[in-house]
């Protein structure tokens, strides 16, 4: 049995693809999904199965949503030594005093090169910064995610991806809730 983290993009978000998370476990159990845990309302799904294959998973997931819940979403699937990799190599996590309210972390659909961050033209976006580690992009907003216009869909239309983007307290909850299950 493989547990695997499901990262749902844009549910829940401003009365959008509403889904009760209840619901989604309920769902996601019937297709023969084990020890489904939710964590907060915005799409962080833990799942447990036999297929090791991540993004077998993911369109298991987002096919089940579409045929249920009549919602595209789009699904990032995760493991337990990506979020633990993921939570190590933050860079911006050794700057002194780093405010951590600030650190977001992106998760996209394919390991992504080192110059792919030459793509995203990241200076347009200053005082924000970004680093790219693998299929993950880290973030570092200077004022906050809601007053910048370097998201999710900029990401995704810049490299050609799928990307959902957690802030820091979540990235550490949901690594914690990985290391109870």
């Amino acid at each position: 049995m493989t547990t695997h983290l499901a990262l749902l993009r844009g549910i829940n978000v401003s009365g959008h693809n509403m889904i009760k998370m209840e619901a989604l476990k309920t769902t996601l159990e019937a297709i023969g999904f084990q020890n489904v845990q939710t964590y907060i309302q915005s799409g962080n799904v833990f799942v447990d199965i036999e297929e090791e294959n991540a993004l077998k998973v993911g369109f298991l997931i987002r096919q089940e949503i579409f045929k249920v819940f009549g919602h595209e979403v789009p699904v990032v699937v995760i493991g337990k030594d990506d979020l633990a990799i993921c939570f190590r190599n933050n860079p911006f996590l050794k700057e002194k005093d780093i405010d951590t309210k600030k650190l977001y972390v992106a998760f996209v659909s394919t390991t992504l090169k080192s110059e792919s961050i030459n793509d995203l033209k990241i200076s347009q976006f200053k005082p924000d910064e970004a680093s790219i580690d693998g299929s993950r992009i880290y973030i570092k907003y200077a004022v906050g995610a809601g007053k910048t216009r370097f998201d999710q869909k900029y990401i995704e239309k810049k490299l050609n991806v799928t990307a959902t983007i957690r802030n820091w307290n979540t990235v550490t909850q949901l690594l914690t809730l990985f290391e109870e299950r």
